[in-house]
């Protein structure tokens, strides 16, 4: 997993649904999740919604293997701070993302 191999993140948990992601978001206060389009229940899409609206401080970075001329644009609308394509997440784009988003 990208997080467990990116320096300065800590991998805190993974769930199986959408539902389950706005749960944990909920419970474990992380500062990023990152969340897939395509989820049982709920699409990653609404719960970046979700999350976004209940914990405005979580950042959330939307990956999958669709298009992201498919779904850059609807992950941005849903509050995602950005789209990125699981073909190209490794810890130097996870953490370059990260940076534009914190500041750091």
């Amino acid at each position: 997993m990208v997080v467990m191999l990116t320096p300065g993140f800590e991998f805190i948990g993974a769930v199986e649904s959408a539902e389950d992601s706005i749960e944990a978001v909920r419970e474990m206060r992380p500062d990023l999740v990152l969340m897939d389009v395509n989820l049982p229940g709920l699409d990653g899409i609404e719960a970046t919604r979700k999350i976004r609206d209940q914990h405005h401080g979580v950042q959330v970075i939307v990956c999958s293997t669709y298009s992201a001329a498919e779904y850059e644009q609807r992950a941005l609308e849903a509050g995602a701070v950005t789209y990125i394509s699981k073909a190209m997440l490794d810890p130097d784009v996870l953490t370059a993302a990260w940076a534009k988003v914190s500041g750091s």
